[in-house]
């Protein structure tokens, strides 16, 4: 008898064993066919981003000198175009217009590479260094810019960059259009920032319309 129990005992925890493995081999095919790889290791994916992206705490106007005001600029971030605050202060000289001066002092602040809080975001500029902008030449209507390069050299992100940041201040005489052309006898053309562009604007090319 004794005979007997060991081998009823036997073929009990056999049977268990086998309805373990059974149901192991079911849950790893159920778990592959959703698309998850079971492991027995912990698995560390990082710490969580510690900014979101395009996201600013905001401008520290308080510490604006004196002279200095609020713009707004266009920056690139996530294929996007998102207005930033900055400080900015005109230069002095009597050559230019208080509109020029302006359209420079942004052209500036787009040229510069975001530091701080905006780079931690994720923001960028498209827009290079030595870039000068200069008032409407010799026969040009009152409400154009000449840049010192033909718009059409400019990446498609800096020109929308450039763009929308005048068509957004005072350096546009028109706010819904921004006159813009090169060099002296360079065509130019009336820019629009369109909602298009500011989403897409490395697909989208900016609206424009010849002037003149």
């Amino acid at each position: 008898m004794k005979t007997v129990r060991r081998t009823r005992s036997t073929t009990r925890r056999s049977t268990r064993l086998r309805y373990a493995a059974l149901g192991t081999a079911v849950l790893a095919a159920l778990l592959a066919g959703c698309g998850i790889r079971p492991t027995e290791v912990p698995t560390d994916f990082g710490a969580a981003p510690s900014r979101v992206p395009c996201a600013l705490s905001g401008p520290d106007l308080g510490s604006r000198s004196s002279g200095e005001f609020s713009v707004q600029v266009y920056l690139v971030c996530t294929s996007q175009l998102v207005s930033v605050d900055r400080s900015v202060s005109l230069p002095k000289g009597p050559a230019a217009s208080d509109r020029v001066r302006l359209a420079q002092a942004l052209l500036d602040e787009l040229e510069q590479s975001p530091a701080g809080e905006e780079r931690q975001a994720g923001y960028t500029t498209d827009v290079r260094r030595g870039t000068t902008v200069s008032g409407p030449a010799d026969g040009d209507p009152d409400n154009a810019l000449r840049l010192s390069v033909p718009p059409d050299d400019l990446s498609p992100y800096a020109l929308a960059q450039i763009v929308c940041t005048y068509a957004n201040s005072g350096a546009s005489a028109k706010h819904d259009k921004v006159v813009l052309g090169g060099p002296a006898g360079d065509a130019l053309r009336a820019y629009e920032c369109s909602p298009e562009m500011r989403t897409r604007p490395g697909l989208v090319p900016a609206p424009a319309e010849t002037v003149g």
